[in-house]
């Protein structure tokens, strides 16, 4: 069965009721919203690295929070989470670089295939590709990730984690929320 494209899902009544140019305005304005959203995320994770490698050198922390949040400056050379952080390979920082940057395309070729009614999704995407160009940014240039964000409680840490990484949390929990509350997502039966 072929799916609508955005134009036929569009003309939808609920789309319309803003008037008769609703439907061919819409896209353009949810698109807009993405790019400006990636762009946003991208630059102000850059920001913070910036400042905070030339504030805080590598490995010292900053309480923020006694007990619960530090600004931290680690390295990670590993994948998301610290995955792969420990192990050594040849040509480590370019595989995980060439990785990053293969699936910020399949993120990008997704995105495609959502409405322009979907504007959960797309603001999910916003800040997924948002944080995804900000980390990949940091493997190109530096062949690491900088963390900073340290969150603890008592002797459990979390991974430390940046601007980039939270957009990209904070997007998935978008998506997420988006197929759970629309039906559209869903297989129809016949």
């Amino acid at each position: 069965m072929r799916s609508a494209s955005w134009r036929e899902r569009a003309t939808d009544d609920r789309l319309c009721r803003a008037g008769p140019l609703m439907p061919m305005v819409l896209p353009t304005v949810v698109r807009r919203l993405e790019f400006v959203l990636l762009v946003v995320i991208a630059a102000a994770d850059q920001v913070t690295k910036a400042i905070l490698v030339r504030t805080l050198p590598l490995y010292d922390s900053l309480p923020v929070i006694p007990g619960f949040l530090n600004f931290t400056h680690v390295r990670n050379t590993g994948a998301a989470f610290g995955l792969f952080n420990a192990v050594d390979f040849p040509y480590k920082p370019a595989v995980i670089t060439l990785v990053a940057l293969l699936a910020l395309v399949a993120i990008a070729v997704y995105a495609e295939r959502f409405g322009a009614d979907t504007r959960l999704s797309r603001v999910g995407l916003g800040l997924v590709l948002g944080g995804a160009v900000g980390n990949l940014i940091d493997r190109a240039r530096l062949g690491y990730v900088v963390d900073f964000v340290d969150a603890y409680w008592r002797g459990w840490h979390f991974w430390a984690f940046n601007v980039a990484d939270a957009a990209i949390t904070v997007g998935a929990a978008a998506l997420i929320l988006d197929m759970l509350l629309t039906a559209r997502h869903a297989p129809t039966a016949r």
